[in-house]
């Protein structure tokens, strides 16, 4: 069986996507990990104006390679539901010509403890119905990944409950602190 060649090294990623779901209501919830995430990268980086492109809100920055030389980078927020990210995501990976491997996905982990992050270089999608239309769409599980862990629910709760339920207090305030180390990640990846 031949080795496998990482599915992305620093330096060649193009693409950041978050997931999350767009509506207001969702926005402090452990589902929405991935747009919290891709907004402190995009606020750290400076950025005033997103626009509408394939159903999804992107923002383009530059980074500067160890070499000293800039390339730019799309940070993507898809505006369809978790479920169906797949969708936005690959028409912009088309429209930028860009490949599985050059795409960083953020995304909520219940399989790793929450305040964890982890960098992982395609692989299993984990059960994650949002990777799963991206593998889908994309036709490939070699994308890159910042797992931000949030750990498995309480008891008997119901998982679509755990990650939908609204944070307050010290969880908001531990998930904030996360947000940071994900962003953290990110442009490290970069």
């Amino acid at each position: 069986m031949p080795a496998q060649k990482p599915a992305a090294r620093p330096g060649t990623i193009k693409i950041v996507c978050g997931l999350g779901n767009p509506d207001a209501e969702y926005a402090r919830t452990r589902h929405n990990a991935g747009f919290a995430t891709i907004d402190a990268v995009a606020a750290r980086r400076g950025v005033r104006y997103w626009k509408s492109e394939a159903g999804a809100q992107v923002a383009q920055i530059t980074i500067t390679d160890k070499d000293g030389e800039k390339r730019e980078v799309l940070l993507a927020k898809p505006m369809s539901y978790m479920n169906t990210s797949g969708g936005p995501l690959s028409k912009l990976a088309r429209a930028h010509h860009v490949r599985p491997e050059e795409i960083l996905v953020v995304h909520d982990e219940v399989d790793l403890p929450a305040g964890e992050v982890k960098l992982k270089l395609g692989g299993g999608l984990n059960a994650h119905n949002g990777l799963r239309s991206i593998a889908d769409k994309l036709g490939s599980r070699d994308f890159a990944r910042v797992q931000f862990g949030i750990g498995r629910p309480p008891g008997r709760m119901q998982v679509a409950d755990y990650v939908l339920r609204e944070l307050k207090g010290s969880f908001l305030e531990d998930f904030e602190l996360t947000v940071e180390r994900a962003a953290d990640l990110v442009e490290r990846s970069l």
